[in-house]
Order: structure tokens, then sequence, then C-alpha cells
């Protein structure tokens, strides 16, 4: 038997903003969005979660936020940092209490660990993830039977604009490089720009996009089955 081309679209950020929120529920209510990682440490995650409660279809998981960091004239600064990513004992209680977090607002474990920034493909962040991932027997992001796509974002790794980055046409060819397998890709869409955000407008782009028929139909002509990371209950 031919094997199938399985797709999780993951929408990260959940719960970081009001705008960010319904753009992931529109997303996935008028689009190909199945699965969301929630930011659990922001004051809009209280009401994505209950939110969430009216979309059953919809996984979700942990979308773990250790800091973020933008580029200014070709060098990194923080933005803003939870804790040392470098001191493994802060960064496990930091993972812990989010986790926690998670189940308080959820009733459950999550479906999926990712992190802000891919922050957790660096030691010691890696190994605290890789260790829950197989506790709870669910995915993590880079260390899964998903094989990570990351070519839908508006810009680049110094943070300058990748036109063309987030149109139909180039999510078309993205859709068409699948093979069979299991693949996972990201997403960052929103309602309107959140504010105080390097990846702002972009966001709105990528809502049409994700909401566009012409997408929607290439996925069923294609033979591509959209899927959510299965759900978990409370551990």
């Amino acid at each position: 038997m031919t094997e199938a081309t399985v797709l999780v679209v993951n929408a990260d950020d959940f719960g970081q903003s009001p705008e960010v929120t319904e753009g992931i529920l529109t997303a996935h209510r008028d689009g190909i969005v199945t699965s969301t990682s929630l930011m659990v440490r922001w004051p809009a995650a209280q009401e994505a979660a209950a939110a969430a409660m009216h979309h059953p279809q919809l996984a979700i998981g942990l979308h773990v936020d250790l800091g973020e960091w933008r580029c200014d004239d070709g060098e990194w600064h923080p933005v803003y940092a939870v804790v040392d990513t470098d001191d493994e004992a802060l960064a496990r209680q930091e993972f812990e209490r989010q986790l926690e977090r998670f189940r308080s607002l959820m009733g459950r474990d999550p479906s999926h660990l990712d992190s802000h920034q891919h922050v957790h493909r660096r030691e010691p962040v890696q190994s605290i993830l890789r260790e829950a991932g197989r506790a709870m027997g669910i995915p993590v992001r880079h260390f899964s039977k998903f094989t990570y796509v990351g070519d839908f974002y508006g810009q680049s790794n110094d943070g300058s604009p990748l036109p063309g980055a987030l149109t139909d046409e180039h999510l078309l060819k993205i859709l068409k490089k699948l093979t069979p397998g299991r693949w996972e890709m990201a997403c960052h869409p929103a309602a309107a720009p959140p504010p105080s955000s390097m990846y702002s407008q972009e966001r709105v782009q990528e809502l049409a996009t994700l909401t566009s028929p012409r997408i929607r139909q290439a996925i069923a002509e294609l033979g591509i089955s959209l899927v959510p990371f299965a759900p978990r209950s409370r551990a």
C-alpha cells in the first residue's frame, strides 16, 4: 500500500495577543490550520484556552517561551528573557512551570511541544523537551516522526522581508514538494497586526493565504491528508 502524505499545519503563538488568537481560530475554521501551540505566559492565554474549547478538532500544544530575540544591523539582541537558556536548572524549572500552567488552562496534557524561536534546538533546552515529550508520549518539533517545514515565513533569518514568501503561489510550491510521509508546517496567522511584534503585517498576509480556496483545493487534488496532532488526556 502506498504511504499517504499527512500534514499537520501548526499555528504558533496562540494566546500571544487577541489578534493572534482570532487569526489562528479563523485559519482553523475557514482554512487549513489543524493544530496550534499555546503561549501560556501571555495575558491573552486564558482567553485563548477558553476559546479553544469550542474547537475540539484543533490540537493544542505548548509553545515553550523562554525569551525572544531580534536582529538589528546584523546582530541579535534580546527583546525579553524569561530565563537564561544556558542554565539547565532554571530552564527546566520554567518549562515545568509553563507545562503546569498549560494543564491548568486546558485540563489536559499538550498534544505536542515546540518553542518560541526554536530555542529547544539547542542544549540544555533540547534535552528538557525531548525528555518531557517521551514521558507524555507526544511529538517534539524537530525530534519526531513529523518532518518540519518552515518555509512558509515572511522574513529571512536576519529579520529582513521576503517578498512573495506568503503568497498562494509560494505555499502551493511548498505543498507540491511534500512526499509521502508525515509533515508539520508552521505558520503564524493573525486577524490584525499584533502590537509590538517584529513579525506583524506578515501575519495578516499569512491568514489570507491559509484561508484561500485555492490552497484547500490544491491540498485535495494533491491527495494530502490534513490532520491534527492527537490530543492527550491529562497525566
